[in-house]
């Protein structure tokens, strides 16, 4: 029998999830009448949280969003690149990749892991600004909404409240949509919380999906109005 191929640990651990998404977003046949040049593709790069660590894929968000979608009639798509674990770094470093297929809408979803495991603050807000400048280098036309993220109150509040700054300047210096709180109505309420007190649970990711649409709506719908 052959030896099966052995990949390095950083590509089964991103690489592959990515790959299956794109594989739904290629493979799945678009609505009848749909128009495939007004399908727009939304790309949530993320980690853990888009991901849908401890829920099962259609309770994340991201597949919450893909619902709310389809229930205002349009066709467009979401791609759930969200990988458990990933810090600003891994998503400027799997960017590239991810360009490969247009992207209309990013929603950036990173940043957390960097907060919670003491990154330079520096470093993550250069990591997302460079994963920003890329998008827009490829597809000066993408919106792009970024996803504040705030870290628990035990890590000082001097730590906190410069890491919940680095959001709103970056969609400032970049006029981008932002999420103000991603984990708003959700972070530190523990039936909405999984046992980690960091992920949410089903009933929480409504609540995230929610947060989200309030800021995809009216762009999608602006977009699609103009399609």
């Amino acid at each position: 029998m052959k030896a099966r191929a052995k990949f390095p640990g950083w590509i089964r651990r991103w690489f592959v999830p990515v790959v299956l998404a794109w594989g739904v977003l290629v493979m799945s046949p678009a609505a009848p009448g749909a128009d495939p040049v007004a399908t727009k593709t939304i790309v949530v790069l993320g980690d853990s949280l888009a991901a849908g660590l401890g829920v099962d894929p259609s309770e994340a968000f991201p597949a919450l969003i893909q619902k709310k979608i389809g229930a205002a009639g349009w066709n467009d798509t979401v791609v759930n690149a969200g990988v458990s674990g990933d810090t600003s770094a891994d998503g400027l470093a799997r960017i590239n990749w991810l360009l490969k297929q247009r992207i209309d809408v990013l929603i950036l979803e990173l940043g957390g892991n960097d907060g919670l495991r003491g990154f330079p603050m520096v470093a993550t807000k250069t990591n997302l600004q460079a994963i920003i400048d890329r998008v827009k280098q490829k597809y000066p036309q993408a919106r792009i909404i970024i996803a504040g993220m705030q870290m628990p109150p035990n890590l000082g509040e001097e730590y906190t409240a410069a890491f919940r700054k680095i959001y709103p300047d970056l969609a400032a210096i970049n006029h981008t949509a932002l999420i103000p709180f991603l984990l708003e109505g959700v972070g530190g309420k523990p039936e909405l919380n999984q046992p980690d007190h960091i992920h949410p649970t089903a009933e929480g990711h409504k609540i995230v999906a929610d947060n989200v649409w309030k800021v995809l709506q009216p762009i999608l719908e602006r977009m699609n109005s103009n399609s």
